[in-house]
């Protein structure tokens, strides 16, 4: 079975995929009397994806030796799903990383504390060298010098993130003591 070659799951089908799960989300009878809608379809994939990563974490062992295997196995799992199509792949990585960068982000702080924006920073970098890739392959190349701009400039983030957490910790003179000196 292969996600590209089936249609794409229903509202209905993903809410009752999260009621087997015992899962779904409570919706309000008086905004939604009939049940979830199909503009309910990218939430509901949403509560689907976070119950199967909350499932993949509590069954995933936490010892060095033993928790590459669990991996592996749901990533075997994964690659049988999403079958030979290495395009699909990378966007679900890509869409993968861009959900995670959201998350590291905080997206309510008005500031980020600096090992958060630093890994903000490494995932943003992720996004752009996959991103520069694909354009590589694809031969366009100014999409690609603008993807590795992306990259160049979160890797700087992630630098001046590191710097910025020692500099709180006491490893390492800020900008200010460097100007007193």
């Amino acid at each position: 079975m292969s996600i590209s070659s089936e249609r794409p799951a229903s509202a209905e089908q993903i809410y009752a995929a999260l009621a087997a799960l015992a899962a779904e989300p409570v919706a309000d009878p008086e905004k939604r009397p009939e049940g979830p809608q199909e503009e309910d379809r990218l939430h509901l994939l949403g509560s689907l994806l976070a119950k199967t990563e909350l499932e993949i974490t509590a069954a995933t062992r936490l010892t060095e030796e033993e928790e590459i295997e669990d991996v592996l196995e749901t990533l075997l799992g994964w690659g049988e799903q999403l079958g030979a199509a290495p395009g699909l792949a990378v966007n679900v990585l890509t869409n993968r990383l861009q959900r995670t960068a959201l998350q590291v982000s905080e997206p309510e702080a008005e500031e980020l504390p600096p090992g958060r924006e630093a890994a903000f920073a490494a995932v943003m970098t992720a996004v752009y060298a996959l991103s520069a890739q694909l354009h590589a392959e694809r031969g366009d190349t100014e999409a690609t010098r603008r993807a590795l701009s992306g990259a160049e400039e979160a890797l700087i983030d992630i630098l001046q993130g590191m710097h910025d957490l020692r500099v709180a910790i006491g490893d390492a003179a800020g900008q200010e003591d460097k100007a007193d000196s």
